[in-house]
């Protein structure tokens, strides 16, 4: 059992070299039983991993014996358990609707893929801020040749974007972290966590500089505005399973701004405490007002569920500058809804362009689909969640990170922003019902391929965390309520970290 920390790094990093070898890459039959065999094994592994951090708390797992802040230590706490919980779970989902086909359009993509998996498990559950960085780039790399899976213009020039900002941001990186260790001597989190406070007061202001630097990076990874730009254009021209996996993408950002700005630079930072809920504020609220504006001006509907990335991304960035343990709760329940729903949304808007010919997903009026009362069900559950109407998860994802906002100064900066941006997101997703379905012509055509088998499962798994998130939104609840106070509290998130330490 102590080895079940690094198990969602190393099971798909093994399988996936495994892949590499030449009896086995050309195997495609061989390759997706591999590649949902190892999905669903990892998530059952990673529900076990929630389920021990609950009874036994935070596990850490430290390699080749280096006591910390030495060495890699990779940590389990409640939080990032539940997000490898669900990247597996939502690799699974993904990886069963590639397997009706869409792996086909190029080479390595089963390796790809778990490499990116991988690479996000990691990004999770590392201890330490050089190692977030190597992990960064793991799922990076994969995510540059998976963009570009099975060709096309499109992909090709959203993918010279995205590798180029990126390689911008990997380097203001170690801009950052080349800072903060040369002001602190130690990249561990926990570490840093107690050293920042004794900081004297002449080097705070590099190690301000360092964090700020940071605080781009993930900005940049968490389509913060003004750094969103790249996001609508390189999710919508993703294949449809890799932009499903890519709603995770920018939820490992906004991870690192609360891990990294509630730990460290948290209210026990000494003259730092806090410094980013200042930057944190406008930035996140021009987040939400230019996603909604991008979701009103949409003329597909990928580049509508891309823009929706961009308002979850404000939302959750609002929940990080509110800064309390509530917040962060709320944005924990809003993290796991905002990806399930937006990831179904991408494979239904895929199945919608397969079957209305050459209009595809432009909301446009054309011929009817081939399957139009499934794909009508499946959108009209996914849309009321993400407008965030009751009972669905939506709804209480935005009420607790609403509650959140205790003062009236507060509650008239978030509230007229976050219910306009529901209330866009209602007249975007009418809009987009009218045209799809309410105005289609009522003859079919019959050679039209209706939606195969394992992408209506993957929809159905994705879009059943709706109703599920609401059925055991007591128990999710209270779940992610511990872990925010555990996040906030140095006793548990620092000092069990470093055993030398003795406060």
């Amino acid at each position: 059992m102590q080895h079940w920390t690094i198990l969602p790094i190393l099971l798909p990093l093994l399988v996936a070299s495994a892949m590499l070898l030449p009896p086995l890459s050309s195997r495609l039959n061989w390759l997706r039983t591999a590649s949902v065999s190892t999905l669903f094994v990892m998530t059952i592994l990673a529900a076990m991993q929630v389920a021990t951090v609950i009874d036994e708390g935070s596990q850490m797992y430290v390699l080749g014996g280096w006591t910390p802040p030495f060495g890699i230590a990779l940590v389990a706490d409640k939080m990032s358990a539940l997000l490898v919980l669900l990247t597996s779970f939502l690799g699974l989902a993904c990886m069963v609707y590639a397997c009706a086909g869409h792996d086909k359009g190029g080479e390595y993509f089963h390796p790809l893929f778990l490499f990116q998996i991988m690479g996000i498990n990691g990004a999770f559950l590392t201890g330490d801020l050089f190692n977030l960085f190597v992990f960064f780039e793991v799922l990076l790399i994969a995510s540059y040749a998976l963009l570009v899976h099975a060709g096309g213009k499109n992909k090709t020039q959203a993918a010279v974007h995205y590798v180029v900002i990126n390689l911008l941001g990997s380097s203001l990186f170690l801009f950052g972290l080349g800072i903060l260790y040369g002001t602190l001597g130690t990249l561990n989190i926990a570490d840093m966590a107690v050293k920042i406070g004794q900081l004297p007061h002449n080097e705070t202001i590099i190690a301000k500089i360092g964090a700020l630097l940071l605080l781009i990076v993930f900005g940049l990874k968490s389509a913060m505005l003004p750094l969103q730009f790249w996001l609508p254009k390189t999710y919508s021209s993703a294949s449809a399973p890799v932009a499903a996996l890519f709603a995770i993408m920018t939820k490992v950002g906004i991870y690192s701004i609360f891990r990294v700005f509630t730990v460290i630079f948290g209210d026990n930072a000494g003259e730092l405490a806090n410094f980013a809920s200042g930057w944190l504020w406008p930035l996140a609220l021009l987040t939400i007002s230019i996603g909604s504006l991008g979701v009103l001006a949409s003329p597909t509907l990928k580049l509508l569920s891309a823009n929706l990335v961009v308002v979850s991304a404000g939302t959750l960035l609002v929940a990080a500058a509110l800064h309390s343990e509530l917040a962060t709760a709320g944005a924990m329940y809003y993290i796991i809804h905002s990806t399930l729903v937006t990831a179904g949304l991408f494979l239904l808007a895929d199945i919608v362009a397969k079957q209305r010919g050459q209009a595809e997903d432009r909301l446009v009026h054309s011929r009817a689909l081939a399957q139009p009362r499934l794909i009508g069900f499946g959108f009209a559950i996914i849309a009321l969640t993400f407008i965030g109407m009751p009972p669905f998860s939506g709804f209480i994802g935005k009420v607790m990170i609403l509650n959140a906002a205790e003062t009236m100064t507060t509650r008239l900066w978030i509230w007229p922003v976050l219910l306009m941006s529901s209330l866009i997101a209602l007249i975007a997703f009418s809009r987009a019902t009218a045209r799809l379905f309410w105005k289609a012509p009522n003859s079919k055509n019959t050679a039209l391929e209706s939606a195969h088998s394992f992408e209506v499962t993957a929809i159905i798994l994705l879009i059943l965390g709706a109703p599920l998130l609401v059925i055991f939104g007591g128990p999710i609840t209270d779940y992610v309520i511990q872990a925010a106070a555990d996040l906030h509290n140095m006793n548990v998130s620092v000092h069990p970290l470093l055993p030398e330490v003795s406060l």
